[in-house]
């Protein structure tokens, strides 16, 4: 079946793809509502709503909370492990986020708090559940844009005396700061998980209300003897980010 025998929304989403691609519709370029979407198809405004969602899987077009949909105007981008978390990259200063975006990745709203333990982090990190700990909170952007939530937590009495403590961390990030307090981490343990995202992290990421998904990273430090010395959970936008192993045989 091809594009014009198959549903309507599918004919749509090829037209657009093909202006996309040759530039009728330039990157960054802001799509019509979709009311005047269905107009200028004949369909209606489902169907638009249809085609956008077709265009956002294939990484085409992003959609903006209260702005509408746009032609995308930056590559996805490939979140490189176990390369990223390498001694090599953090060990010589350099945020492991630049392995992936080179310095286009940009540190805002960085908080660091005392909460209680949650349940799952308080079990990671070997404490009871409830017990105070250092929270690292901080959102990332790329053109202004945001595209990851991330909170680390840490035992108080293992980073106190450390810039964990501090907005900056200083160079090479968290990782440099625990191994210079001994605490240097040899492993670590990530896992995945696809989902919807919940309001608040709908809104710090600036995601459209009625779609869009995110996955969120959950990450264990292990120090040489065992320990989990931070938890590490990170909300990622599922329209930006590709996922990339690259692992031995």
């Amino acid at each position: 079946m091809t594009a014009t025998e198959g549903p309507a929304y599918r004919r749509v989403a090829e037209q657009l793809r093909d202006k996309i691609h040759s530039g009728e519709l330039a990157a960054g370029a802001r799509l019509p509502s979709l009311p005047d979407l269905g107009r200028k198809f004949g369909v209606s405004a489902d169907v638009a709503r249809q085609a956008i969602a077709v265009l956002r899987s294939d990484g085409l077009v992003e959609t903006r909370q209260g702005s509408g949909a746009f032609i995308r105007s930056f590559a996805r981008i490939v979140r490189s492990s176990p390369a990223r978390l390498a001694r090599s990259q953090w060990g010589a200063g350099r945020p492991i986020q630049d392995h992936d975006t080179g310095q286009r990745l940009r540190t805002a709203d960085v908080t660091v708090d005392e909460v209680p333990a949650p349940d799952e982090v308080a079990a990671a990190l070997g404490v009871a559940p409830g017990k105070p700990l250092v929270a690292r909170s901080r959102r990332f952007l790329i053109d202004d844009r945001p595209v990851q939530l991330s909170t680390s937590y840490y035992v108080p009495e293992l980073v106190r005396d450390t810039r964990i403590v501090f907005t900056d961390a200083g160079p090479g990030g968290s990782y440099a700061r625990l191994a210079e307090a001994g605490l240097e981490p040899v492993r670590f343990r990530e896992r995945v998980e696809a989902r919807l995202p919940d309001a608040a992290e709908r809104q710090g990421l600036s995601m459209s209300t009625a779609s869009g998904r995110v996955l969120e990273v959950t990450r264990l430090a292990f120090i040489a003897d065992g320990r989990c010395v931070e938890f590490n959970r990170m909300i990622l936008d599922a329209e930006v980010y590709v996922l990339e192993y690259d692992f031995p045989a």
